[in-house]
């Protein structure tokens, strides 16, 4: 079921590409740890699964889900599977990139790239994945407060 992000309007959000089978995948606890941490002044970590990497997202949405509940006790919105480059990239996705390119262009180049958005919806911050979620705990804290 369509969500609208506007719900998210004044709110702090750090969108993520996920995937469950990746060397990054334990990155969900430090995800879910900011989330805790933050959520009650107007953050939330937003994940979108993608299977473009390597295969490593091959679930259903509701496997997905339920392997995040699981696993990591996942309490923020893990929405349905997307792509996030190419001809079919998710909207979403097209505008972060347009906003914050990447090391060697826009392209997305692994799961668990991060994009910080602050409460009036600019793109502050894009993240590569080796970027733990403990590292971008300043910038959540600083957009939180400006």
């Amino acid at each position: 079921m369509p969500v609208s992000l506007g719900v998210y309007i004044g709110h702090v959000v750090l969108v993520v590409n996920v995937a469950s089978n990746c060397g990054f995948t334990p990155q969900y606890a430090g995800l879910q740890a900011l989330q805790e941490r933050y959520n009650a002044r107007g953050f939330s970590v937003l994940a979108f699964p993608c299977n473009q990497f390597g295969g490593q997202e091959p679930g259903t949405d509701e496997e997905i889900r339920e392997f995040c509940q699981t696993k990591y006790n996942v309490t923020f919105p893990v929405f349905g599977k997307i792509d996030v480059n190419g001809p079919q990239a998710h909207p979403l996705f097209v505008w972060l990139k347009s906003k914050k390119g990447g090391f060697m262009g826009n392209a997305i180049k692994w799961n668990f790239t991060k994009f910080l958005v602050d409460r009036t919806g600019t793109v502050v911050a894009r993240y590569a994945p080796t970027t733990t979620p403990e590292e971008i705990a300043a910038d959540i804290e600083a957009a939180l407060i400006g």
